[in-house]
């Protein structure tokens, strides 16, 4: 497991076969400035959560998985308050909380670069958590790396350059019905992902939330206290790495 962030809330592995090159992903990439996080101007330059990477050998296969947690669309105000004290504090935290979110994507997109190794055809890598957003929210388009393909377009089964360093979202094999990872007012949203490198997409099986019922959420996090339940449905990848 990666080391807790100030909540208790860490990313890590639950898995049978034994990890190798377990690493931790926190630093913001070189090049990006560090992050506004508060009114005082407090600023960081490192992922709220760490994302955590390791290798794993199945069926002969060598696969690097990354686990994420990007920065939640719950906003916190100082003082462990969840409730703004006014319109204008609440849209100046939602652009701090953005900004973390932003900046967190390109640190998790380098590590899967590094492993991707410039030769996504042949290295197996997958980054899979939550990541707190929906598919076509830009933080999430960072991960995907070079644009142009989506599983089912007509430019899916055509090779180019940028299959080297694409990492292809699952969300289109979800069953439509199943689309969705969480409730929030109301409205089904899927905002974690299963992301792939090229040598990848021709070995997955099935792809689901589990079907199981969850219940809606509000930015009142204390209303679940006593919650013996999770309020995620469950994302799964079936690969058949024969």
């Amino acid at each position: 497991m990666a080391e807790p962030d100030a909540r208790g809330i860490r990313v890590g592995f639950l898995t049978k076969s034994a990890l190798t090159k377990v690493e931790e992903l926190s630093d913001f990439p070189d090049g990006l400035s560090p992050v506004q996080v508060d009114d005082e101007g407090g600023t960081i330059e490192q992922m709220g959560r760490s994302a955590l990477r390791a290798r794993i050998r199945k069926g002969g296969a060598t696969i690097d998985v990354v686990s994420v947690h990007l920065k939640s669309k719950l906003l916190s105000y100082p003082g462990g308050r969840f409730s703004p004290r006014d319109e204008g504090e609440r849209a100046r935290y939602s652009v701090y909380a953005l900004h973390r979110r932003a900046a967190e994507a390109p640190a998790v997109r380098a590590g899967a670069v590094e492993l991707l190794g410039g030769d996504g055809r042949e290295n197996r890598v997958i980054v899979a958590g939550d990541l707190n957003d929906e598919p076509q929210a830009a933080t999430t388009q960072i991960l995907l790396g070079p644009g142009g393909s989506e599983f089912g377009s007509t430019g899916f089964d055509r090779a180019d350059k940028g299959d080297a360093d694409r990492m292809w979202n699952l969300e289109l094999l979800i069953p439509e019905d199943e689309r969705f990872t969480r409730i929030y007012r109301c409205q089904r949203e899927l905002i974690d992902h299963i992301l792939v490198g090229h040598a990848l997409t021709d070995s997955i099986d099935s792809v689901t939330t589990g079907g199981v019922g969850i219940s809606s959420v509000t930015d009142s996090p204390g209303r679940r206290n006593a919650a013996e339940a999770s309020d995620y449905r469950p994302l799964v990848a079936t690969f058949n790495l024969n």
